[in-house]
């Protein structure tokens, strides 16, 4: 039970710290956040057996995509901070230090650039987007941000057990 409350806390606040992210990078960078809405047609599409597009906006919208892609968000967050845990314990969360939740978050971009973008028509690493490099680059800095939410998560968790 203590592994699934640390891993709730820690994978939401990660994903917050994320999305803060998301959000700032636009009036900083001139970068529009993440839309999820995408991802969650993406998956929806899963559902009815196809897994990859030449275009996810392409594709025909599916009712509640938005939502659905909201919620998988949060949900695929929560699971690489319980992936975190289960690697370095949980004396990590009792303890959190940056190194271990830095390496998991940069391991993550693994899933859009080799499953995400390739089934939603951006190819492996955004290579079928007008600037593959940038669009790395983003994908990178997005996926180290959300290590140091992982970090921010942990410690969170740990203040709120003890």
């Amino acid at each position: 039970m203590e592994y699934l409350e640390y891993s709730l806390i820690t994978g939401i606040g990660a994903t917050l710290v994320m999305d803060l992210w998301g959000l700032v990078r636009k009036p900083l960078l001139g970068l529009a956040p993440p839309d999820y809405g995408m991802v969650g047609r993406w998956i929806a599409h899963m559902g009815r057996g196809r897994f990859r597009h030449a275009s996810i906006a392409a594709a025909p919208a599916v009712r509640a995509e938005r939502l659905i892609g909201w919620v998988a968000h949060y949900l695929i967050g929560i699971a690489f901070a319980a992936t975190l845990i289960g690697i370095w314990g949980l004396a990590w969360v009792r303890q959190p230090s940056l190194g271990p939740a830095l390496i998991v978050g940069i391991c993550t971009v693994a899933a859009p650039f080799l499953l995400m973008q390739p089934g939603m028509g951006a190819g492996i690493a955004a290579s079928r987007t007008p600037r593959p490099a940038a669009a790395r680059l983003q994908s990178l800095i997005t996926h180290a941000i959300f290590g140091i939410g992982l970090y921010a998560g942990g410690w969170a968790a740990s203040t709120l057990h003890s």
